[in-house]
């Protein structure tokens, strides 16, 4: 290795550890360690060309169109709605929300559909004085799961479908009967870990069902203008790419175009903005391009490749485990932009390597439920549930996260062979 490889790695490993300690803020220590690449390998120029501002823009335009849309009352509309539909049960209540958010997850984005179901989720659990972290995350593991299913769900996909020209209906047709499969199972596991231990007393239940769901809607006109909102923000959202927009420009125009028609004060709109969410991102971008700008990621991804010698059946199942335990760790983007380009080298010398392609997407996706810094939504609802009260440490959440992870990724992989047999 190269002294640039190896203070590129260094910097990575000693911010993972601060991370996963949990003794200095995670912003902090990404802030930190961007400065510190910046100053030893990376200049200035380089280091921001690998922020994500299209993620960074997702985040921060949904951010604000949530921050207005709530003032409707259509969270707590939704949350009683549910609620009673599910008789205050707080399992069916947990099934219900899992499988809305796998469904919004595939249409919307991961972060979108999370920044949509937290309040939600607070307000059914502070009714039925229940702890909210076991939902928060379920929902984290089945947003990451349902954007798996489609071309638009998570940002590998939308990488693949335009490297390899595959379109929405491939997605469908190759990773969502994976995603239907693994959400089967993963339902089964959250009963036996949630679903039996949660009781709630009859004198809640009974208080749930006395409440009217319109009565919790505070702004007619706003409730209105919001489902109308949320209906454009969908079909933009699966229309941008055919639009040649970047998911970004969608989500700031809906926060934009919001702000503008409900007339909601834009200073009490980036109170709600969670800053410490976008700098973290930020810095951990940075400090991931130190290990793409000095070759480790392509070191590790060749690696991959070699290693099988060359046989497709034997690289995609080490493509898909590799795929998911890296994007645990590191951002996915960044390593599917490394492989992209080996997949199509190798596509270029006559090999099919359209199991390649799909390994990689249902690993890279389902691997960011491998840690709480996997995937963009595991933080943002983190941070969620720590502004309210609810801490979810790193440590807890891997305990939990990484062998349901790799559960969800053998089934991938089982998948995987059934779909493309070796010859």
């Amino acid at each position: 290795m190269t002294p640039e490889q190896i203070i590129a790695t260094v910097i990575f490993l000693v911010a993972m550890t601060l991370i996963v300690s949990e003794k200095v803020h995670r912003s902090v220590v990404a802030i930190i360690g961007a400065v510190v690449l910046m100053f030893t390998i990376m200049p200035f120029e380089t280091a921001i060309h690998h922020i994500d501002y299209n993620t960074l823009g997702v985040l921060c335009g949904m951010m604000l169109f949530v921050a207005v849309v709530k003032q409707s009352g259509v969270f707590e509309f939704l949350a009683v709605l549910c609620a009673k539909k599910a008789l205050g049960n707080p399992w069916i209540i947990m099934v219900l929300f899992v499988l809305l958010t796998a469904v919004l997850s595939a249409l919307l984005d991961n972060v979108t559909t999370v920044l949509l179901m937290g309040p939600m989720t607070l307000k059914v659990c502070d009714l039925l004085d229940i702890n909210p972290i076991p939902f928060f995350m379920a929902e984290i593991m089945a947003s990451n799961i349902g954007g798996t299913a489609t071309l638009i769900g998570d940002p590998p996909n939308i990488m693949i479908g335009s490297a390899a020209g595959f379109s929405f209906a491939d997605f469908v047709m190759y990773d969502t009967p994976a995603v239907i499969i693994i959400l089967a199972v993963i339902l089964v596991l959250f009963y036996f870990m949630y679903g039996r231990k949660m009781h709630v007393t009859d004198e809640n239940k009974a208080r749930l069902m006395e409440l009217e769901p319109f009565g919790q809607i505070k702004d007619e006109k706003l409730l209105y203008l919001s489902v109308g909102m949320v209906i454009l923000v969908v079909i933009g959202f699966m229309a941008h790419g055919t639009l040649h927009v970047e998911s970004c420009v969608i989500a700031l125009a809906a926060a934009g175009l919001i702000l503008l028609l409900s007339r909601y004060p834009v200073e009490e709109a980036l109170l709600d903005v969670e800053w410490t969410t976008l700098s973290f991102f930020a810095g951990l971008f940075i400090i991931v391009g130190g290990l793409a700008e000095t070759g480790v990621i392509e070191m590790l991804a060749q690696a991959l490749i070699d290693v099988t010698g060359g046989n497709v059946f034997i690289t995609m199942l080490v493509l898909v485990f590799a795929s998911a335990v890296i994007s645990s760790f590191l951002d996915n983007i960044p390593f599917v932009a490394t492989m992209i380009p080996i997949l199509l080298a190798m596509e270029a010398t006559g090999m099919d390597v359209t199991p390649l392609w799909w390994a990689v997407s249902l690993g890279a996706c389902l691997g960011g439920n491998g840690t709480l810094i996997g995937a963009s939504a595991n933080v943002v609802l983190s941070d969620i549930a720590k502004k309210n009260g609810y801490t979810i440490t790193f440590v807890d959440y891997l305990k939990t996260g990484f062998p349901i992870m790799m559960l969800t990724v053998v089934i991938a992989a089982v998948y995987l062979v059934f779909r493309f047999p070796p010859m």
